[in-house]
């Protein structure tokens, strides 16, 4: 088999790398951040605070979030949007008119592709037969459960609320309503054996959702696990799990098409498609990222973050905490750290629809990882190799 190379390019003039220049923007996600849960856990570094005992201030804080998305509708003026994705946080506990308000809002003011994915976060034990009806009622089409486990001695030492029944119990009510459902499961967790992980798996796979993410529980800085470390398996039996979970997934059918992702035939997130190809996402709600495209280059956004902020700031209008471009430097990092999460990569004529930028500006560090056998790359396609998708900061270093 002859071997597959990268194609040199001529070198271009500096002032061409510097300055990207997009021929059209890429498509376009929004993201919708509920900052509330029930109760906040310890491993849990996402922007979510737990709700006071008043409840939480859902009419005051859609409000402010639909006045965000028309503060920002110059920035994607009359781009169509492929999928909406409402995370959390613990968005399950909108109300179901709660949650209509804001689909029906968002539908007023942004054009919506008719068969775009609808995603809702949700987690067991707060949610229900009656509210998960009127959600696929108001549009939700897809259904994101965060399980975990199936085991009610790994849930109480990660801090869930709820119970291995409760988290059976959702899985069927989600099943019922929705065509599309995924389930969160973590492992390596504390106290964890392979024995115990491949019985989640197979409580998972029984159920035979379309999609599966599998994440390695890891010690985020500041969080509670962080601060005081529980009792994990070590580092050798936590890579033999992983083993484990992409095998006994591909056994039952799944596609492993990104690092934690698995999937029934065509039933990858469409969402996550999106930012890992290099995608637009708007991101409204407190702490919520956004990455926009325009002929002027890429600009990466961040909402206020702590729900009091962000509602302050309805008042004001100033939703955005800090906006910056992404410089020419720092695109081929960006680019590839999304790109290589996908198991079989993206067309390397992507990198310069995405970025502006020609594939010199890449290729020195593209024939390094190449090299050391990271990447397979080409002039049709660049993915990581096995070796490229366990060790896959060492390849991301490379383009630093």
């Amino acid at each position: 088999m002859s071997e597959r190379r990268v194609i040199p390019l001529r070198p271009q003039p500096p002032q061409a790398r510097n300055t990207p220049q997009l021929k059209s923007p890429p498509p376009l996600t929004l993201y919708v951040h509920f900052p509330w849960c029930v109760k906040k856990c310890p491993y849990c570094d996402f922007n979510s605070h737990a709700a006071h005992h008043e409840g939480i201030p859902e009419a005051a804080y859609l409000d402010a979030v639909i006045a965000d998305l028309e503060a920002a509708l110059p920035s994607v003026w009359g781009r169509r949007v492929h999928s909406i994705f409402i995370g959390g946080g613990t968005p399950s506990l909108l109300t179901e008119a709660g949650l209509d308000r804001l689909l029906t809002d968002i539908r007023m003011r942004l054009p919506l592709d008719p068969m775009a994915e609808i995603t809702l976060e949700a987690n067991p034990g707060t949610v229900e037969a009656g509210r998960f009806a009127a959600y696929a009622a108001s549009g939700v089409n897809r259904v994101s459960l965060g399980i975990q486990s199936f085991d009610d001695l790994h849930l109480h030492a990660l801090g869930r609320i709820h119970s291995a029944a409760e988290a059976r119990q959702a899985v069927e009510l989600a099943l019922k309503h929705f065509e599309r459902v995924n389930l969160d499961l973590m492992y390596a967790l504390p106290g964890q054996t392979p024995t115990q992980l491949a019985a989640d798996l197979a409580t998972a796979i029984a159920f035979d959702p379309q999609h599966l993410s599998c994440y390695h529980l890891t010690l985020e800085p500041n969080t509670p696990f962080h601060h005081s470390p529980p009792v994990l398996p070590d580092p050798d039996v936590a890579a033999d799990m992983q083993d484990q979970v992409e095998t006994m997934l591909a056994d039952a059918g799944y596609l492993h098409y990104e690092t934690s992702a698995f999937s029934k035939p065509h039933g990858q997130c469409r969402h996550n498609l999106n930012y890992w190809g290099f995608g637009d996402y708007l991101g409204i709600g407190a702490g919520a990222h956004s990455k926009l495209s325009s002929h002027e280059g890429i600009v990466r956004q961040m909402r206020h973050k702590h729900p009091g902020a962000y509602l302050a700031a309805h008042s004001t209008g100033q939703f955005i905490q800090d906006q910056h471009g992404v410089g020419a430097d720092d695109l081929p990092f960006e680019f590839m750290m999304n790109a290589m999460r996908l198991i079989d990569g993206v067309p390397a004529d992507l990198f310069e629809a995405r970025t502006g930028l020609p594939l010199s500006a890449i290729e020195p560090a593209l024939i390094r990882a190449r090299d050391k056998g990271l990447v397979l790359a080409d002039v049709e396609r660049w993915r990581p190799t096995p070796q490229g998708q366990r060790f896959l900061n060492d390849l991301l270093q490379l383009f630093l």
